[in-house]
């Protein structure tokens, strides 16, 4: 009997290891082969627009009256000067003074568009924070490995990259299968209501629907999906909502030497503790699934195994994401407390207290389903629940056309590198893009450095020559497809 049950756990355990080494073995990659191409991009040329461009101060301030539109439109008329064959050959348009498209007619414009866009804005440099820059924030100062500056990474290298795309192509007589529309905001930075917005109008209004979009968004980044040694290019498919849960609690005042045993502030307080320790739930799919998908098969056998056997070792893997800050945000709406408001004297009892918490909404999460999972995760009554911003954007597939021309010609000017589909945990300008188009990606074609992330909006941004030039062959590979 002994024997039976002993070979009977061993034919289970033979089985399980076949069964779940089957599907590691069997996964077959989703990467293309690469396909080497040959640009011959005039390098100091290029190098020298997108340093000149830098240091065009189109800083896109919090208030309106702080923002000098003197710098937008010299950074235009720029344009003008270093684009001539551009503006000769492409209907041009501005829209709300600032914001600007370009037609490219196509050999057939019965097909739907092609849109490529970026944005001109940058962010302020942070006050005190001036002396900490290597080079000036607005030099565009150029050395052996660099150009530095705002806009270098985030996002006048997509314009810039994008027009030198254009030039090189119109010099040789290049003419797109299809319509081609470059269009570039003014105020991404601060939400795109006068930039992108307007523009998505003006293609509604001319009832110009899009094959797909491709804005800035995802980059390439080196240790990013454990197990994969190689760089991981990320295709946003999607963008997770921003929105803000507001907190608020009413109760009677008083004078402090008398308090009650749960005070406006107590109550409130205790809502964000347990919103904090609990967090809303955790799921591996849409996405971050996808993600996962394209690159288990690169992955080392060991991580292989576990993220090939997803329906067994689900547990795990989701532990392992809920790790870091980074990858815990592709799999739920995330929570962060941002502001607190309550009492104004130090020894009276507020009658009224409220906290804003920001979140960022996963695709499938509505304002209603966490509103719910909020009030019982609370579980206070006497706590009052309002949320209100966006929800997440809809999801691109990553089978079209499009997210393949994507990933071909991004692996085609960085052949060691993995693309794959993630959710984009910011926001850009495609929110008002999605709109218009049956796909919208989110990629910056450029291969950041450790800590290129940290450096777009912070001190020191600076973009690596060859990085910069590979993703002016990126945007002339997409377009010759």
């Amino acid at each position: 009997m002994l024997k039976k049950i002993i070979f009977a756990i061993l034919g289970i355990v033979i089985v399980f290891a076949g069964v779940t080494l089957y599907f590691t073995m069997s996964a077959k990659t989703k990467q293309p082969k690469a396909q080497q191409q040959n640009f011959k991009i005039d390098e100091d040329k290029a190098i020298k627009n997108l340093s000149t461009a830098v240091t065009f101060k189109t800083i896109s301030q919090e208030k309106e009256k702080d923002i000098n539109y003197e710098y937008f439109k010299e950074f235009q008329q720029f344009l003008k000067d270093t684009y001539p064959e551009i503006y000769k050959q492409l209907e041009y348009k501005e829209i709300n003074d600032y914001s600007m498209i370009f037609k490219w007619s196509g050999k057939d414009s019965s097909k739907k568009p092609i849109g490529l866009t970026s944005h001109y804005d940058v962010v302020p440099v942070a006050k005190g924070t001036e002396v900490k820059w290597q080079e000036d924030a607005f030099s565009g100062a150029v050395d052996e490995k660099y150009i530095w500056g705002r806009g270098t990474l985030d996002d006048k290298v997509g314009v810039i990259g994008t027009l030198e795309a254009v030039d090189y192509l119109l010099k040789e007589g290049f003419v797109p299968p299809q319509d081609l529309y470059l269009f570039f905001g003014h105020d991404e930075e601060n939400g795109g209501d006068a930039g992108a917005a307007e523009i998505t109008k003006y293609f509604k209004n001319n009832m110009i629907q899009f094959e797909y979009i491709m804005d800035e968004g995802g980059a390439i980044v080196n240790n990013m999906v454990p197990g994969v040694e190689d760089p991981v290019g990320v295709i946003g498919v999607a963008e997770k909502g921003s929105a803000t849960i507001m907190l608020s609690v009413e109760g009677s005042g008083g004078h402090s030497s008398q308090p009650k045993n749960k005070t406006t502030i107590g109550r409130l307080s205790a809502a964000i503790a347990a919103l904090e320790e609990q967090q809303f739930t955790a799921s591996i799919a849409g996405p971050t699934k996808e993600l996962f998908e394209y690159t288990a098969p690169e992955m080392s056998f060991g991580y292989k195994y576990v993220f090939e056997n997803q329906w067994l070792f689900k547990p795990i893997i989701k532990k392992i994401l809920l790790g870091k800050p980074a990858t815990a945000a592709v799999t739920r709406t995330t929570i962060a407390p941002t502001i607190f408001k309550a009492g104004d004297k130090g020894n009276i009892l507020p009658e009224f207290a409220e906290a804003q918490i920001n979140i960022r909404v996963m695709p499938g999460d509505t304002f209603n389903s966490l509103k719910k999972q909020v009030n019982a995760i609370i579980d206070d009554k006497h706590v009052k629940v309002t949320i209100t911003g966006n929800e997440a954007s809809a999801v691109s597939s990553s089978t079209s056309r499009g997210f393949k021309m994507i990933q071909q010609a991004a692996i085609n000017t960085n052949d060691q590198t993995i693309i794959a589909p993630y959710i984009m945990i910011g926001a850009s300008d495609s929110k008002h893009y999605s709109k218009i188009s049956d796909d919208a990606y989110r990629f910056l074609p450029i291969e950041m450095e450790d800590d290129g992330l940290e450096r777009m909006h912070g001190t020191n941004e600076r973009v690596e020559k060859v990085a910069y030039m590979k993703a002016i062959q990126f945007y002339i590979d997409l377009m010759k497809q």
